[in-house]
């Protein structure tokens, strides 16, 4: 394992590149079921979800997160193989522990929310505990270094799943993020910079915001945690295009149409390259140090957070080159056969 770990990297002012959105990508790839959205592929084409972390680090990942979000008992239930839950965590721990070995990264398990959990429901809750617990064991028997608890509407929810860290974690660091709604007001009523101090103050090592909102609609929620919390923040926002009108993913709708995007017409709202590179600006000058995306995260988009964050990555040797395009680049390296004459057939009515 890493010689420094989560707390220490933190609390030296390191920042962390960390790359999530591992069950859209495997939908994309055609690999995994839109609507379950269960992580059969652990399972069942392992050596795609090893692929899968490696690029991810090549790109700039610091974390190799286990690809275990949904592989809970509940979401395994529902299609079918609730006796398989073991083994795909099992599976899940493995593959990352040896990519995080292979390649000096932190390796974190990960829990999510349990869509089981309801509020002033104690039955519900008690079953949400459960399986919190058993993902929590397993990660700590697969090695984990930190476990990230991600995704919470809620911060009954939240807090359930930090409590169960500390309980059942053996003493590993827990990275909490909550997803923020259509307001800055979560489900059951909490404002999310109360909700991130609270979780704070009851022994997250970070707290902050995953999923839901995209770079745009997004910062504005961060800020608020920043001023509530003393410690590291984590900002994890999905790459697509949202807006006041439409600020969370959910919510967007296909352009020029009323159809709703999510989840199956998102790439139609996907930012630009430009859009994620600004909104890692802002990050960084807000002192965010746990930063990454989530939810259609693509390596090409990830590879712009160590660029702004000056950390080194492989992928960035292949950044983009565009003034060694024969259309578009240095009109003094090319002919203005193509530069012009050609770029105007191309470019212009």
């Amino acid at each position: 394992m890493p010689a420094k770990g989560l707390v220490e990297r933190l609390r030296d002012g390191e920042s962390l590149i960390v790359a999530e959105g591992y069950i859209f990508e495997f939908e994309r790839k055609g690999y995994l079921k839109a609507g379950s959205f269960v992580p059969e592929v652990v399972v069942e084409h392992p050596e795609l979800v090893r692929a899968q972390h490696l690029e991810y680090v090549h790109a700039g990942s610091d974390v190799v997160l286990a690809f275990t979000y949904y592989a809970h008992r509940e979401k395994l239930r529902l299609i079918g193989r609730e006796n398989d839950i073991e083994a795909v965590n099992m599976k899940a721990l493995k593959i990352a522990r040896e990519v995080a070995d292979e390649t000096g990264t932190l390796m974190a398990g990960n829990i999510c929310n349990t869509t089981v959990y309801m509020r002033d429901n104690p039955e519900a809750i008690q079953k949400a505990k459960k399986m919190n617990k058993e993902q929590i064991e397993w990660a700590v028997k697969g090695g984990a270094d930190f476990i990230v608890g991600e995704t919470y509407g809620e911060f009954g929810e939240a807090m359930l799943a930090l409590e169960s860290i500390k309980e059942y974690g053996n003493g590993l660091p827990a990275v909490i993020t909550l997803s923020v709604p259509m307001t800055n007001v979560l489900h059951d009523g909490v404002p999310i910079d109360e909700a991130c101090r609270k979780l704070e103050d009851a022994g997250a090592a970070v707290v902050g915001l995953n999923c839901g909102r995209g770079p745009k609609t997004m910062l504005e929620s961060l800020r608020l945690v920043k001023a509530a919390c003393k410690g590291p923040i984590a900002a994890l926002p999905v790459p697509y295009r949202t807006t006041p009108e439409q600020p969370t993913f959910f919510s967007l709708t296909v352009p020029y149409t009323d159809k709703m995007a999510f989840p199956l017409d998102l790439h139609s709202c996907l930012c630009s390259r430009e859009e994620i590179y600004n909104f890692a600006t802002e990050c960084k000058n807000m002192g965010i140090q746990y930063v990454g995306l989530c939810c259609g995260n693509s390596s090409n988009l990830l590879r712009i957070l160590p660029e702004v964050y000056e950390k080194p990555a492989p992928a960035l040797k292949y950044s983009p080159e565009m003034e060694k395009h024969f259309i578009f680049g240095d009109k003094k390296k090319f002919s203005n056969y193509y530069t012009e004459t050609y770029k105007s057939k191309i470019t212009e009515k």
